[in-house]
């Protein structure tokens, strides 16, 4: 259990971001019992004198930063899977498999994780992982969480041959006679990490790893993350770490299945709906996809001519109405235009049935005004991520498209559609503060601009971390903003230089950083 807080706190001797129109800028913020007690002015100390005195030492107090779209269940499970993010070539990836035999000899499944092919410059096959000569099946997981390389004991494993189709909503590689090559692409990939995970994962040990994963976010001002594809595995850990007080960070879980990538929710959908639990864990709503994250779904034109690309999934429309009946709010993953299409039309069908669950839009990649509009109009939150500019801005080339735009975060601001912001750990980095810079400054580290009309201001991002975020899991009355009342997760920010860095974060009136 966590130490109790001392009681009373008084910070002072700052700035204080509160987040509330009604209360911009106070001299101190009282806590006791882990809860907000008062906020205003120097004077408002006279009456608590006995209350210890944190002096923020013209550091900013701000409330405590939420993570709005995090695999923090997925992520926490990494360290248990070898790293290939140092691989340089293929012989490099067979040595790791070997050392990774040698180091877990019962293992069913060999799991590797990171494969990039714009980092890596190559692209593996079945062919290269069985070179490795082991006797146990292997996937390598691209880092994009999308897509996988298994090898030919794996797809024997999975039923995977020649005359196997292609799932709905999913892709099998396969060479030039129409062998699979191992590549499986989205919905392709899912039972082989459902299968592994099962293997591989060590179940019992769960909740170690994600309280050490949410230790870690700590250092970074986080004191709550949305679990974006949270499972009914992930999600009986949550419950048991929340009731017995282990759970470092709180937690919305958004319903998943076990299968990633997956629309169909299954006995899941008996269960508790959108909105019930906690403070410590909250069910969020469930996690649906309109399209992929590497075959995204584009219907577009570039000067003139048109591009296809992708796939919608098929399912969406059924699924999405099937988790509204059974009382759950939208999360619906969309990064092409026309995913990013299909999901508004799901959104538009229901919105009048879902109330105040709550519809968000889960990245909102490819957009454009007519997006932004109806976004804003229907009252969907766009869950954003900020540190995206990095990689697409990287990868994009300049594949720019007619009436269209990358991370369109200006355009939705302006718009009127609230913002929440987010990371998508482990597929892109953490850190709120660099990722906000990027979301303003619209450049890369290799000096790349990416939309730069798309700028959103760092202090709106700071809004997004918060209150953007709180809104999108349902947790306005608790946190997200320093109220009276609300929870005392907070962040103390030290904004000598830039971005601004984590000097500071309080977790219901206790330090746990540092």
């Amino acid at each position: 259990m966590r130490p109790s807080a001392p009681s009373p706190i008084a910070f002072t001797g700052g700035p204080i971001l509160t987040m509330d129109p009604a209360a911009q800028h106070p001299d101190v913020v009282v806590v006791d019992g882990g809860r907000i007690v008062a906020v205003g002015p120097a004077a408002l100390l006279d009456g608590w004198p006995g209350a210890a005195r944190h002096d923020l030492a013209g550091r900013t107090l701000a409330p405590g930063l939420i993570d709005a779209h995090n695999h923090l269940s997925v992520a926490a499970l990494h360290p248990r899977w070898h790293d290939v993010t140092g691989a340089r070539d293929r012989d490099d990836l067979v040595r790791i498999a070997r050392a990774a035999a040698r180091a877990e000899p019962e293992a069913a499944w060999l799991r590797l994780r990171g494969w990039n092919e714009t980092v890596h410059g190559f692209s593996p096959t079945r062919t290269d992982l069985d070179a490795a000569g082991l006797d146990r099946p292997i996937v390598v997981t691209h880092y994009s969480l999308h897509q996988a390389v298994v090898s030919s004991a794996a797809l024997d494993v999975l039923g995977i041959g020649r005359s196997t189709p292609d799932p709905p909503g999913g892709e099998i590689g396969r060479d030039e006679h129409g062998v699979p090559n191992g590549l499986l692409l989205e919905r392709a990939w899912s039972e082989a990490h459902a299968t592994s995970l099962r293997a591989y994962a060590d179940p019992d040990r769960w909740a170690e790893h994600l309280a050490a994963r949410a230790r870690a976010l700590h250092a970074e001002g986080i004191t709550c993350v949305h679990d974006a594809a949270c499972s009914p595995e992930a999600e009986a850990v949550y419950r048991s770490m929340a009731s017995e007080g282990m759970l470092p960070v709180s937690v919305v879980g958004l319903p998943h299945a076990a299968a990633l990538l997956s629309n169909e929710l299954g006995d899941r959908l008996e269960g508790a709906p959108t909105g019930e639990g906690d403070e410590r864990f909250r069910v969020g709503p469930a996690k649906l996809f309109a399209d992929g994250g590497i075959a995204i779904a584009i219907d577009a034109t570039i000067r003139g001519e048109p591009i296809v690309y992708g796939m919608v999934m098929a399912d969406l429309a059924e699924q999405a109405e099937r988790a509204v009946d059974h009382g759950f709010g939208l999360a619906i993953h969309a990064i092409g235009n026309a995913g990013v299409d299909a999901a508004l039309g799901a959104f538009a069908n229901l919105a009048d049935r879902v109330g105040d669950r709550g519809l968000r839009l889960e990245h909102a990649g490819l957009t454009g005004p007519r997006h932004w509009a109806r976004v804003a109009e229907l009252g969907v939150i766009a869950v954003v991520q900020p540190g995206f500019v990095e990689h697409i801005g990287m990868q994009s080339g300049g594949f720019e498209l007619d009436d269209l735009h990358w991370l369109g975060f200006g355009g939705l601001a302006e718009a009127g559609a609230t913002l929440a912001a987010s990371s998508d750990d482990p597929c892109a980095p953490v850190p709120p503060m660099w990722c906000a810079h990027r979301g303003e400054m619209r450049t890369t580290a290799n000096g790349v601009t990416l939309g730069a009309d798309q700028s959103v201001p760092f202090a709106d991002w700071l809004r997004a971390y918060t209150v953007g975020a709180a809104s999108a899991g349902g947790q306005s009355a608790e946190r997200g903003s320093l109220t009276v009342g609300k929870r005392a997760d907070f962040v103390v920010l030290d904004r000598s230089c830039e971005p601004p860095t984590v000097a500071e974060t309080w977790i219901a009136g206790t330090r746990v950083f540092p």
